[in-house]
């Protein structure tokens, strides 16, 4: 039988088990393509359009606002932007979540209530932490009044187009925090503790343990780690909405920001059609890039 289904693919297709599984997978196929792959569509449809909120308002105009993209220096900027808040994010927390799951990872009296101290930032409402940061790092705000109790000079934090970038870092990397440190903490449970144990035999230190045992162990760990808080990183908007507006100067403008500028302050949703194009693909090789580290791990 298997031979003929070889041989015959609409017979392979009509096959009682084939049918029962494309009955199972039906629903969710139908609602991905409902959620997923027809958004996807009508993106790239109108990213080559004008863009309206009617049918009969569309216009084609081809790869214009591709051209009008690549050649504007505020997409430029956005994307200078983005390329700095996601490396300046991803670096912390992707060390300091590795260090703490070490730490953490072992026998102590308050572990479990550290733990949960760390997680509890990635489960915190986005929109409030970021009101209580605008609240934190305004001119006359706490973080400005410990400076002047310090000798230090208060900081514009938010209307300076040194500072305010920072301030959006320090949140996002605080609230990924947790998150991987969760992830952290499941990775080294998979690796065997009788690797630790035969190092220590051979008079390993804990230096040599982590550099040679956590390190290469945790590999797939780090990659999905690296990956997720990029594209979470990616995806931000609530923290530049809620605390700079983009400013001072286009300084703090991220991506989403900036597609959402256009498409609602602007209305010119064909153009923001096309940057939201962009903003898929990298996501696309990020995720890429993942599925080819798993697939040899």
């Amino acid at each position: 039988m298997s031979n003929l289904n070889k041989l015959n693919p609409v017979s392979a297709i009509l096959d009682r088990d084939s049918v029962a599984a494309w009955l199972f997978i039906a629903p969710a196929l139908i609602l991905l393509s409902i959620f997923l792959f027809y958004p996807i569509a009508y993106l790239l449809y109108l990213s080559f359009t004008t863009g309206s909120f009617t049918v009969s308002g569309i216009e084609w105009v081809g790869v214009r606002n591709y051209l009008r993209l690549f050649t504007d220096a505020d997409f430029w900027q956005v994307m200078v932007n983005t390329t700095y808040f996601t490396l300046a994010t991803v670096i912390p927390t992707i060390i300091i979540p590795l260090g703490l799951a070490v730490l953490l990872n072992k026998s102590f009296a308050l572990r479990g209530f550290l733990r949960a101290a760390y997680f509890i930032p990635s489960i915190t409402s986005l929109v409030a932490v970021g009101l209580a940061f605008r609240w934190l790092f305004q001119t006359e705000g706490p973080i400005n009044n410990i400076l002047l109790q310090w000798g230090l000079e208060p900081i514009a934090w938010l209307s300076s187009t040194t500072w305010a970038m920072p301030v959006l870092i320090l949140l996002s990397s605080w609230k990924q925090l947790g998150f991987n440190l969760v992830v952290f903490l499941a990775g080294l449970q998979v690796i065997p503790q009788s690797r630790y144990e035969a190092a220590e035999l051979d008079g390993a230190n804990d230096w040599a343990k982590f550099w040679y045992i956590t390190l290469p162990g945790l590999r797939p760990t780090l990659v999905f780690a690296v990956l997720t808080t990029a594209i979470f990183t990616l995806r931000s908007f609530e923290q530049v909405y809620i605390i700079t507006g983009g400013g001072p100067l286009n300084s703090t403008n991220l991506l989403v920001y900036y597609i959402y500028e256009q498409a609602f302050s602007r209305f010119e949703f064909g153009y923001a059609a096309a940057a939201a194009t962009i903003l898929l693909l990298i996501a696309f090789v990020f995720v890429y890039f993942y599925l080819r580290v798993w697939n040899k791990e």
